[in-house]
């Protein structure tokens, strides 16, 4: 099996999309005969860096580093004049763009990606519709059944579609701390109850939820890993004393707070699923439950997936303060409940780690070059009708809010 690998962004890169694609590329490498990846580089040092980051040869795209839409186009134009690209038994990509061009130029595809592209951009649903159902995509490799679901719902067929969540790394939290140990290490009062939450320290994470609780529970020390700088969040934390805020942490750190929580926190909000749609099953949580760290997340379609309330997560309604506030109180208020819910998560990520998940990916790949899914999806009338409403309300919401992500109707409650 040999892959082209492409990714259209630099790297080193810290955001999450990166991590996911460059570490599903990493282990699919130890699997596959033959692996390059085709990615812009912004200098000579990238090369090196880039190899070692994903252990496979660094294919130099040629398209120049910004603006980023120049980037991804060139990126995909070029990409099928490489000759790596030609010896490929398939390319493996998470760009719609790079998927289009590379099945124009007759290799075959698979795309792995976490976005409902159907729901958030309505005006695509008949191009994606054609892209999915395209004989030589071999598959779309959903990061949530939520985000399957929505392309089920465009006509495309079951068997193109396959949900295969994230997971992390075992490794990155070998070296474990108690509460008390990691508390001390970092300075944090130990007899303290702390609540962390690591990830982007922005408005798009529901963060001012988490702010708003804090104020109603003075006891607790809350501490939130992921700051690029001066925000509205860190603005709004600068005034609540029982708020820190943290710079972003490299890997090896990151471990240290996830050890000091006495609870770990998903901001329980709609905001990143439904009103950016820049977060579907955060990659945070698969960490999260290898912690053996009690979770608090909220009732969201998505985190649904792999929490259970009560089971292994405590799960509160989204945006509503006072639920927060009562699920940190129920946490912290029942040593035995902590416990149980850790312990099962602890349980759980067993199954979820990235070599499974890679696993999984290459033996559906490994069926697929062996016998390409041969049903062919049906655009209906009823869907053209439902594609030409939508697409009305994707504009309307594009002039009045500025926003090219159209909210899930009936997902998140009304303003």
């Amino acid at each position: 099996m040999k892959i082209l690998f492409t990714f259209e962004n630099p790297l080193p890169s810290t955001e999450a999309d990166a991590e996911v694609f460059v570490t599903t590329a990493r282990y699919l490498a130890g699997l596959a005969s033959q692996t390059w990846l085709h990615v812009p580089k912004r200098d000579a040092g990238d090369a090196a860096a880039c190899r070692a980051l994903a252990g496979m040869p660094a294919v130099r795209a040629r398209a120049p580093i910004g603006p980023a839409l120049l980037r991804h186009f060139c990126c995909g134009l070029t990409m099928p004049f490489r000759k790596e690209f030609r010896e490929a038994d398939l390319v493996y990509t998470r760009n719609l763009w790079i998927a289009w061009m590379s099945l124009l130029f007759g290799q075959q595809v698979v795309f792995d990606h976490y976005r409902p592209w159907p729901d958030q951009i309505p005006p695509l649903q008949r191009w994606l519709h054609r892209l999915f159902c395209h004989r030589r995509l071999l598959v779309n490799i959903c990061h949530s059944e939520y985000t399957r679901g929505k392309y089920l719902n465009i006509g495309v067929p079951a068997d193109k579609l396959r949900c295969i969540h994230n997971g992390y790394e075992p490794q990155r939290l070998e070296e474990q701390l108690s509460v008390e140990a990691a508390k001390r290490k970092l300075g944090l009062d130990p007899g303290r109850k702390t609540v962390i939450y690591t990830g982007r320290v922005n408005h798009k994470k529901g963060l001012d939820l988490v702010i708003q609780a804090a104020r109603s529970l003075p006891d607790v020390q809350f501490v939130l890993v992921g700051s690029y700088g001066e925000g509205p969040i860190e603005a709004l934390a600068k005034n609540v004393p029982n708020v820190a805020i943290v710079p972003f942490q490299p890997a090896e750190k990151l471990s240290d707070y996830i050890f000091a929580a006495d609870l770990l926190l998903i901001p329980p909000s709609w905001a990143p699923l439904a009103k950016y749609g820049s977060t579907v099953l955060p990659l945070k949580l698969f960490f999260y439950l290898a912690s053996g760290r009690p979770i608090l997340a909220g009732e969201t379609p998505d985190v649904m997936e792999v929490l259970r309330h009560g089971d292994n997560a405590i799960l509160c309604r989204p945006d509503d303060v006072t639920a927060l506030v009562d699920g940190i109180k129920t946490v912290f208020g029942d040593e035995a409940l902590a416990a149980r819910i850790a312990a099962k998560a602890l349980a759980d990520s067993r199954e979820l780690t990235w070599s499974a998940r890679v696993r999984k990916i290459h033996d559906l790949i490994a069926s697929r070059l062996r016998s390409v899914a041969t049903e062919r999806g049906v655009w209906s009338p009823s869907q053209a009708r439902t594609w030409r409403e939508q697409s009305r309300r994707w504009l309307v919401h594009l002039v009045r809010e500025r926003s090219f992500i159209l909210p899930p109707a009936g997902l998140a409650p009304p303003k």
